[in-house]
């Protein structure tokens, strides 16, 4: 069972391949997004433990969003779930009764189908996935050793439905013959109404661990998240942005390290019911701002 200090002991493990970040030297508390508005043009905000729990939204999200608009802020969901696509995660967020357009969500599954090289690619995805946006030729990994031996890479994007027998076939895989290995959400776990889930990245850096060379995540807090965000937001510079998230290693540091403003959301994702100081005293990340809720 993965707790709080499990995750946040895993995540400072294999803080050596994030990007590398200043420290801050402190954090202001806040009662309220609304409190910074004049020092921040757009906000980004992570999805799980922020705007939502599982597949509840977070009571008063919808309206903070709505406020921060009519101030003239920006608004953009980066969200490292990769097991739906576009269409996918647009839908859900709408089913969570949150007012999105189209251009304000992005996912880690946009970046790391930007990266499909020709080949045949084996793909780890929830059943109800159809791959119709993976732009090459894919075999699910399933249960037939044969399948994970012949395709030329492996791609990463749901656990849904993955097993300790079916990461042992990966393994044994790799071993027989190393090949690329994209992660498409770099997270070890996501709070959900029951605990927390076990995330692409928990099984991605267990392969890291073994072919360090070999092993690429996509998501926060690796760049090519924030190069799709920043892209969408040509007119507002770097220090203008501010990143709202509840993971110090995910969240926080990838902003950070990009220039960005930081707020750690603090009431219902990974620190929920916890003091975030000494997690930022042991990890040296400490975001500009903290607040319960958004």
């Amino acid at each position: 069972m993965q707790t709080t200090e499990s995750i946040f002991n895993r995540y400072e493990e294999v803080s050596e391949r994030f990007p590398s970040v200043a420290a801050q030297p402190e954090t202001m508390d806040i009662t309220s997004l609304l409190d910074i508005t004049d020092d921040v043009d757009a906000f980004v905000f992570d999805a799980f433990g922020v705007l939502n729990v599982g597949e509840t939204m977070i009571p008063g999200a919808d309206r903070r969003l709505d406020q921060l608009r009519k101030r003239g802020c920006e608004i953009r969901i980066l969200t490292n779930a990769a097991s739906y696509d576009r269409a996918g995660a647009i839908d859900k967020f709408k089913r969570l009764g949150l007012t999105l357009a189209d251009d304000e969500i992005i996912t880690s599954r946009e970046a790391v189908l930007l990266h499909i090289s020709d080949g045949h690619w084996g793909v780890i995805a929830a059943a109800s996935d159809s791959l119709s946006d993976l732009p090459a030729s894919s075999s699910r990994l399933e249960d037939a050793p044969k399948i994970y031996k012949a395709v030329d890479y492996f791609l990463f994007l749901s656990t849904a439905g993955w097993t300790a027998g079916r990461q042992g076939l990966l393994m044994a895989a790799m071993q027989d013959r190393p090949r690329p290995l994209l992660i498409g959400n770099a997270d070890l776990a996501a709070p959900r109404d029951g605990g927390f889930s076990i995330e692409p990245g928990h099984y991605g850096h267990l392969l890291a661990d073994k072919f360090p060379e070999h092993v690429r995540f996509f998501g926060k807090p690796f760049p090519e998240v924030y190069d799709l965000v920043e892209a969408s937001l040509p007119d507002v510079p770097s220090q203008r942005i501010a990143m709202c998230g509840d993971t110090l290693h995910t969240d926080i540091l990838g902003a950070a390290a990009r220039g960005w403003r930081t707020v750690l959301v603090t009431q219902d994702g990974l620190f929920a019911g916890h003091d975030t100081d000494g997690f930022s005293m042991q990890s040296k990340l400490f975001a500009d701002w903290r607040l319960g809720r958004i």
